[in-house]
């Protein structure tokens, strides 16, 4: 590859490992440990806190070279919690803003199913994973295409599932540990212990329903094509 190619490369943003570290340890910890009048405080707590979310969606976004709608997502939904916290309005406003979000990316999926443009197709038939074209004219081959689309629905209908699900945990989660007032030191510590019990009450079940809705759609391609799903991958 050439260095003017390299260059023009847009960079991929940081992985699994930075991305809980910055979204979820460093914030859940300076909410919960350093939130005290001895240390920054309720309110520069907070700030110091959602600082890094914020932050890290904005330089992924300009290492993704593109808008990630995602990621974009996330840095609206972390500045949103820190302005009804600052602004010391009900927690309960949090709930709704947290089951807001996944529940309308959910009702876009599923009302993207009576379009031509399913959303599915862009979180499972990634073009710059799988070669598509090549897929169909293997499914048009065997005349499966009917077949595979209408499994095509049904993952679709799973990846719904998967951000209705994430939606009534986020409520659930917000609504049983903030009731405390915003504003105060203990609210700040309810809101980083909530970080913390993200992932394993609501992002890993929610994954769980995607990954299988992933591995159904994957399977389809094999059984209807009667060819290993690695000859559908593009080459990086």
């Amino acid at each position: 590859m050439s260095d003017s190619a390299s260059q023009t490369k847009p960079k991929k943003g940081g992985g699994l490992l930075p991305n809980l570290l910055i979204n979820v340890a460093i914030p859940a910890i300076i909410l919960s440990k350093f939130s005290g009048e001895q240390h920054l405080g309720p309110v520069w707590g907070l700030v110091v806190a959602l600082a890094f979310p914020v932050l890290y969606g904005l330089w992924d976004l300009k290492q993704a070279g593109k808008v990630n709608f995602f990621s974009v997502l996330g840095v609206i939904s972390v500045l949103l919690t820190g302005g009804i916290a600052l602004l010391q309005l009900d927690a309960g406003y949090i709930a709704i803003k947290e089951a807001a979000i996944p529940g309308a990316i959910g009702l876009a999926v599923l009302i993207s199913q009576y379009t031509p443009y399913p959303l599915v197709q862009k979180f499972i038939l990634n073009g710059d994973i799988l070669d598509t074209d090549k897929l169909y004219q293997a499914l048009a081959e065997r005349q499966s295409t009917a077949m595979f689309e209408r499994k095509l629905a049904q993952a679709g209908y799973l990846v719904a599932a998967s951000f209705f699900l994430s939606s009534a945990l986020n409520y659930i989660l917000a609504k049983v540990i903030l009731v405390s007032p915003p504003g105060t030191t203990a609210f700040n510590e309810e809101l980083g212990r909530m970080t913390w019990l993200s992932y394993p009450v609501i992002v890993l079940p929610s994954m769980l329903v995607l990954f299988f809705a992933i591995w159904f759609i994957f399977s389809s391609i094999s059984k209807l094509t009667g060819r290993e799903l690695d000859s559908f991958l593009n080459q990086p």
